[in-house]
């Protein structure tokens, strides 16, 4: 079976670049890519469960994998919600699925989605992972945007073996994620 395209890119241009970047001499120490997070809450599947499996369906056309539902942890009356209820669905990506869905993130959703500027450099969580949020579904050539009922977002959490969030910046920027320009 052959490799994913973005991850030959990795082993051979941006790997090297990393490790004389950050001057680290063990190769296994440099930044990589671990996991693509997805999750969508839909907070109305509490009254029509229909709503959720046309999210499921969407998600697992985008990602090629079957979503797991998630669900309510405890009740809240104000919103008839109930612990244990569907409200929601996300799936972890890994490996070669994880570098394809990346590959096409970046090549075929990014460039169609609204006025694009490139992504907000913002989402940095501290400890070297990076999350985005995605208004629009219907950006993944995947889907059929005539068949679409209903738009939804997405959260995409990138989760790297980096240390700080300069050295997952600089990963997730020389693996060609367009990330706006910088004002410092």
């Amino acid at each position: 079976m052959a490799e994913a395209r973005l991850y030959t890119q990795y082993k051979a241009d941006v790997l090297p670049v990393l490790q004389k970047e950050f001057g680290v001499k063990n190769v296994m120490a440099v930044p990589k890519l671990t996991k693509i997070a997805i999750n969508v809450g839909v907070g109305e599947a509490v009254s029509d469960r229909k709503k959720l499996d046309d999210i499921v369906n969407n998600i697992a056309l985008i990602t090629g994998q079957r979503p797991a539902i998630t669900t309510a942890r405890k009740s809240i009356s104000n919103f008839k919600l109930r612990e244990g209820m569907p409200i929601g669905c996300r799936v972890t990506l890994r490996g070669k699925m994880m570098y394809e869905f990346l590959d096409r993130f970046i090549n075929l959703a990014l460039p169609r989605s609204r006025d694009f500027q490139g992504i907000p450099d913002k989402g940095f969580d501290g400890r070297g992972n990076y999350t985005l949020g995605i208004k629009e579904h219907t950006i993944f050539p995947e889907i059929d945007v005539d068949k679409v009922s209903q738009m939804h977002g997405m959260d995409i959490t990138f989760v790297t073996t980096a240390d700080t969030d300069e050295q997952a910046f600089a990963l997730l920027k020389h693996l060609g994620l367009p990330f706006r320009k910088r004002n410092k």
